[in-house]
């Protein structure tokens, strides 16, 4: 059963981007930071273009911040899965060729997941109502994770929240459109004009991150394009938002499902700190998670007792 005294974790983040702007790997960064400070957990990351590298990218970002974990907890870090996109294999990003001299335990497809799969079985490893999913990249896969068997029911079960970036969506716009008619919880979209707004400072990347001599983000940040350089964040917004909707970053339009992230200028600078702050926090000890208890099982249990007893 759950104790009183044990409190509910974290929301947990379901990841879904074609990794193919600095943005997504910007909020990448961003996700393992919220983790390092207990403030989300990482439920699955996938890349929803059928990009190898891109895969091992996620995964060499993903042993950068395990390094500093040691014991039960280091062991699920080094066994989680990335999601990769069963489509016609994608042209490789410049910017994720430092994946290749990274430390990556993806060598081939096989070594990567069902990006359907693996967001249905994270999805039954957490709480109720408390997972949240980043879209960044082709609505493809949530159009087709809302096919499969029984999904949808696990989805208003336990997801609270979706939020969808519009430069990702665009690219497969019949899978967006499913995707906005179909999924069975609340909906949040993050428009062109919020990450044109919110820049992140190319200088950041010079100051913050300099602990580590080979640090992926640095790498890749510095592979997308000519130093310096700031670059939008509309991935980094949509994360931000779903690990802390009621903390007053952001407003939203209208009342409709799916609302827009409306920016207020006044936590514009503090949105910035956070930014960085998170995208920049240093490799953390993480401890060993455990699964949520299934209360109906548990009640069950109890009820059998006294029935054995009985007899």
């Amino acid at each position: 059963m759950q104790f009183p005294a044990v409190a509910k974790p974290p929301v947990g983040i379901v990841f879904d981007s074609a990794m193919d702007r600095i943005d997504d790997v910007l909020a990448l960064a961003m996700l393992h930071g919220f983790e390092g400070k207990e403030q989300a957990r990482i439920a699955a990351i996938a890349v929803s273009d059928s990009d190898l590298q891109a895969a091992r990218f996620c995964d060499a970002v993903r042993l950068f911040y395990a390094s500093a974990t040691t014991g039960l907890a280091a062991a699920f870090m080094h066994a989680a899965a990335i999601g990769l996109a069963d489509r016609k294999p994608a042209a490789p990003s410049p910017m994720l060729a430092v994946s290749l001299a990274q430390k990556s335990a993806i060598h081939s497809v096989n070594d990567t997941a069902d990006v359907g799969t693996l967001i249905r079985n994270s999805l039954m490893a957490h709480y109720d109502h408390n997972v949240a999913v980043v879209l960044s990249g082709p609505a493809t896969d949530l159009a087709q994770l809302l096919d499969m068997y029984g999904v949808k029911e696990w989805i208003a079960r336990k997801v609270r929240l979706l939020c969808v970036t519009e430069p990702g969506i665009q690219t497969d716009p019949v899978a967006a459109r499913k995707v906005f008619a179909e999924w069975p919880t609340a909906m949040v979209t993050v428009g062109r004009e919020i990450g044109e707004a919110l820049l992140f400072p190319a200088d950041s990347i010079e100051k913050d991150f300099s602990y580590s001599s080979t640090h992926p983000i640095v790498e890749a940040y510095r592979a997308y394009q000519p130093m310096p350089y700031d670059t939008p964040s509309w991935t980094m917004a949509a994360m931000l938002y779903a690990v802390h909707p009621e903390d007053g970053y952001f407003k939203l339009s209208g009342t409709a499902n799916p609302r827009a992230l409306v920016l207020d200028p006044e936590q514009k600078e503090r949105i910035i700190r956070t930014y960085i702050e998170m995208a920049s926090a240093r490799p953390v000890p993480r401890k060993p998670r455990h699964p949520p208890v299934d209360k109906d099982k548990d009640k069950n249990k109890k009820d059998d007792k006294p029935k054995e007893a009985a007899k």
